[in-house]
């Protein structure tokens, strides 16, 4: 076998050709090749090529400001967009809201799917996931601008059972980042923190007839990688193109942590206590249902993007290790990162490939998914894609509302500068936020309640105030906090229809203790 070629990210840059397709390697800010797209966008900022390129990504990279697929939102460079995370890249959301950009927001796992359809010649990706929400063509077909003409999704039957048609497309590039390669192009990642549709892209465009171009670290002799570690085969790659240590963060917030790879097990400590919030109470509350699934068995437990972030730093503080904590991007255990780190693990017992996450959770391996919320209306749907003219986009939300036994939302009851205290065992609002999250109807449905129902999910709503359940007409208030008047502080400030329970009861009280909840007897008080 020849020695791949080593070159120069300007090199690679000046392959890419008009009007082809790319796609591009990472999980949100974890493992994208900066030094590729930086390369892409400064050849065209000098030379006006290539242009009017189409770039598929699954989860979308980049740091909400310069990095990652933000470097491409430039006019003419890009044409068309199919991504399934867009909140990380908010130049291209803009430039699909502007009309200068045609995007759509297709389900993450779809797309991890689609790369794998591709590389197998299959027409493209038949599921469910998507019905009754804005993908369904009946509804926008996932479009993100006024540039989205394009009809691209088609409802059909198949098996006596309405699904949805994803439709493959040759793509014709790959950039794709790993921590060494061989002289033959071998990859391994065993820097990274996730392993991302590295994989399926790379046999997807190989399979296209397309080129597969690598960022790597470092590159060895031929024959000294151990196979089991080999993520990507050399038959697979076409060029390898180095980057030195500062150009290959393993998040856009951390340098190198070798938690996040399996390569350091601390000694467990018990976590610090971090301040009593609006969302460490939504935490705590949220973390009581997962500690309740324990105590019939070991549920798998799916945290998303924003406030269930906090269940992580909840459960550490607590001790508690029973809960196994996945994250789409094909982390199985340890402790999820946030913020930048969003899509790592701290010491996680398993590291799978995106792919593969998605066959799980869309077969319904989840037990219980805790997911951030937009916003939400009377009828219980939810918004998360689009708010306030901004481009969020799905991500894996889609796939993990519309598969999961249980979804328990979370989100602060109002944003846009509430405050809180917390005196004497009692909430009291200090501040009302300037936005509502229950809104008489969402402008966007990320999540159909109606098609939960027929699913036979069990749907909470959990807020720093109220916790709500949805039922055959909407939602219904069955909790409150200490502190909190209904008509004040929840009817006041909701333009949702909100049904009062006939048998209302109390949020927990060490809900509002500063101590650890496990410190206090006030833990035993309530079980759900």
């Amino acid at each position: 076998m020849q020695d791949k070629s080593i070159i120069s990210a300007q090199g690679a840059a000046r392959l890419v050709q008009d009007g082809w397709t790319l796609t591009t390697g990472g999980f949100g800010s974890c493992g994208h090749p900066d030094v590729l797209t930086r390369a892409l966008a400064a050849r065209f900022e000098q030379e006006a090529a290539p242009r009017d390129l189409t770039l598929v990504f699954a989860a979308g990279q980049g740091d909400k400001a310069e990095r990652g697929l933000n470097c491409l939102a430039r006019d003419g460079l890009l044409k068309r967009a199919i991504g399934g995370y867009w909140a990380l890249t908010p130049s291209l959301g803009r430039m699909a809201g502007d009309g200068r950009l045609a995007a759509y927001n297709w389900p993450q796992g779809v797309i991890s799917h689609l790369f794998r359809a591709i590389a197998g010649g299959k027409p493209g990706v038949v599921s469910q996931v998507g019905i009754g929400t804005f993908i369904d063509p009946r509804r926008e077909g996932g479009k993100l601008g006024p540039a989205a003409d394009e009809d691209l999704i088609e409802v059909i039957e198949l098996g006596g059972r309405e699904q949805l048609f994803y439709p493959a497309m040759p793509i014709q590039c790959a950039f794709l980042r790993g921590t060494r390669a061989d002289r033959h192009g071998n990859i391994t990642m065993e820097a990274e923190a996730n392993f991302q549709d590295s994989l399926a892209q790379a046999q997807a465009v190989h399979n296209s007839g397309g080129i597969v171009i690598v960022q790597v670290l470092d590159v060895v002799e031929a024959g000294t990688l151990f196979p089991h570690e080999v993520r990507i085969p050399g038959i697979l790659v076409d060029h390898l193109v180095l980057a030195t240590e500062e150009e290959h963060w393993q998040t856009y917030a951390e340098r190198y942590n070798p938690a996040y790879s399996g390569m350091w097990s601390p000694i467990r400590r018990s976590a610090e206590a971090f301040p009593l919030s609006a969302k460490k109470i939504i935490a705590r509350r949220a973390f009581r249902e997962a500690r309740a699934g324990c105590a019939t068995g070991n549920p798998v437990i799916n945290l998303g993007i924003g406030t269930p972030e906090y269940i992580a730093r909840v459960a550490a503080e607590e001790g508690d290790e029973r809960l196994t904590l996945t994250i789409e991007s094909g982390v199985i255990g340890g402790i999820p990162a946030s913020g930048l780190s969003f899509g790592a693990a701290r010491n996680p017992q398993a590291i799978l490939d995106q792919p593969s996450q998605f066959d799980f959770y869309d077969g319904g391996g989840i037990d219980l998914a805790f997911l951030g919320c937009g916003e939400v209306d009377g009828a219980g749907d939810v918004n998360i894609s689009k708010l306030r003219g901004r481009i969020n986009g799905v991500g894996g939300f889609v796939n993990i509302s519309q598969a999961s036994k249980k979804v328990v939302f979370c989100m602060p009851f109002t944003v846009g500068g509430l405050e809180i205290a917390v005196e004497g065992g009692a909430l009291r609002i200090v501040r009302e936020g300037s936005i509502r999250k229950f809104v008489d109807r969402v402008g966007q449905v990320s999540f159909n309640a109606e098609r939960s129902r027929t699913l036979g999910q069990r749907i909470m709503y959990i807020t720093e105030r109220a916790v709500f359940e949805l039922d055959d007409e909407g939602l219904l208030l069955t909790e409150v906090a200490r502190g909190i008047d209904i008509e004040r502080d929840i009817l006041a400030h909701s333009g949702a229809r909100i049904r009062v329970s006939a048998r209302l009861k109390p949020m927990p009280l060490a809900l509002l203790l500063e101590r650890p909840m496990a410190a206090t007897d006030a833990f035993a008080e309530y079980s759900t």
